[in-house]
């Protein structure tokens, strides 16, 4: 049996571990429906013509793992960002970890998908805002047909969270293979707000496969600023649907750092429902051996007013594989928007490949649209100037490969944040830059 037919078969014995009268129960029906019906993409479709999930849909993969893992903080300390005070929603094979984990009810939740699915209290939650962003492609579906656990963050109008939240999904590697479909809804009231680290973290050189799928809501005036650390081991592939719905004069962004797994696959898709809303899409990905790197982003401009921003850059060795399909819609109705899309790329070696594909449909008359890609090597009269300056190669190729990025992380909030990438990509280069944000 193909992972597809594994998949459904398992629906139903999914659907008797759980609440069949939790809210969802239909939402998950219909979406198993329409996984069966669609199934996983391939090349054929346009949005995946460069990336193919042959090479891990072989695998035999557990749906559930059979046992819960328990995980010592020193195994994990690494991988948070400890040295600031920071709420964690922290998973373990797609298993909630109390004793990893400080969450809180304290004027905001940030809990657990489980309960929210679940308990009354948040059924008006639930019902106005979980699978509205989300689209109905078949990865999606399938997430949603399997939607029980991941993070639930809700927070009310006017509030400023004073602290970062995390939230970190381990495997542990108990499983020969395993596949996880965390699911997250992120809802920021008017005039509040927070930021948000996300990192998906495999502990094994067994082959891990994240179907990761996140909603968010920014209401009036709402500030979300949303971390994306994406740096797993060779055998962990993830692919991430994140869908942002704004009102008027919200402020989203969304920044992706893309070091390390097998395949990464990042859909992110913004859709702008107001006048004055600012949205901005940032990455940086630096890969090598036969990693392969995907963004595929839409920003959709609904009504006049609007900005968005999206600033993607790629450095790319050996036989890596980078795509970038950006797309931004502009409405009839859009007047004034402003949106800007950029993608330059540096290829290291002769095998390694980049396909750009930046788009623009606009169908407003007063706007202000630009789109662009680069793709080449490294300017060897910098290179020159830096060696003449008694720099080494190594370390004047890996400035120049630094400076490339650094204007991504200007616009990086959380100063941690911010040393922690930095320290990233000093490491994938393979130098020691001799300096901190």
């Amino acid at each position: 049996m193909d992972l597809k037919e594994k998949l459904v078969s398992s629906f139903m014995a999914f659907e008797n571990r759980i609440d069949v009268d939790a809210p969802v129960h239909q939402i998950r029906n219909e979406a198993i429906k329409i996984f069966e019906t669609t199934g996983f993409p391939s090349k054929k479709d346009e949005a995946w013509k460069y990336t193919s999930l042959n090479s891990i849909l072989k695998q035999d993969y557990s749906v559930f793992p059979k046992q819960e893992h328990a995980l010592e903080f020193s195994d994990v300390k690494p991988y948070f960002i400890h040295d600031i005070d920071a709420y964690k929603i922290i998973f373990i094979d797609g298993k909630y970890s109390s004793h990893l984990s400080q969450t809180t009810h304290d004027g905001i939740d940030a809990c657990l998908m489980s309960s929210a699915l679940t308990k009354p209290k948040y059924r008006l939650v639930i019902e106005n805002y979980f699978n509205k962003a989300a689209s109905k492609d078949g990865l999606t579906s399938l997430n949603t047909a399997f939607a029980n656990e991941g993070a639930y963050i809700h927070i009310p109008k006017n509030k400023v969270v004073e602290k970062p939240i995390q939230i970190i999904h381990f495997s542990t590697g108990k499983e020969a293979a395993l596949m996880l479909q965390p699911r997250n809804l992120i809802v920021v009231g008017e005039n509040s707000h927070v930021q948000i680290i996300e990192r998906h973290q495999s502990l094994t050189d067994h082959p891990v496969l994240t179907n990761s799928v996140t909603e968010i809501f920014a209401s009036k005036r709402a500030i979300v600023d949303y971390y994306k650390i994406q740096n797993d081991n060779q055998n962990a592939s993830l692919i991430d649907n994140t869908f942002v719905s704004q009102k008027q004069e919200s402020h989203c962004s969304v920044h992706t750092f893309s070091f390390g797994g097998k395949l990464t696959r990042n859909n992110l898709n913004f859709f702008q429902n107001g006048e004055r809303i600012d949205s901005t899409l940032n990455g940086i990905t630096i890969i090598g051996d036969k990693q392969h790197v995907d963004h595929n982003t839409l920003v959709h401009h609904i009504e006049p007013n609007c900005e968005s921003h999206q600033d993607y850059k790629g450095i790319f060795a050996d036989n890596s594989t980078g795509v970038f399909n950006g797309k931004v819609i502009v409405n009839k109705e859009a007047q004034k928007t402003n949106a800007f899309q950029s993608n330059n790329n540096i290829l290291l070696s002769d095998k390694a490949t980049i396909n750009s594909k930046p788009q623009l449909e606009i169908f407003a008359d007063d706007v202000k649209c630009s789109h662009g890609c680069t793709i080449g090597q490294l300017d060897e009269s910098a290179m020159f100037y830096l060696r003449s300056r008694g720099i080494p190669q190594k370390e004047a190729k890996a400035l120049l490969m630094y400076a490339f990025s650094n204007n991504v992380l200007d616009s990086v909030k959380i100063p941690e944040v911010k040393t922690r990438i930095n320290k990233l990509i000093a490491t994938k280069l393979g130098v020691n830059l001799g300096f901190d944000l």
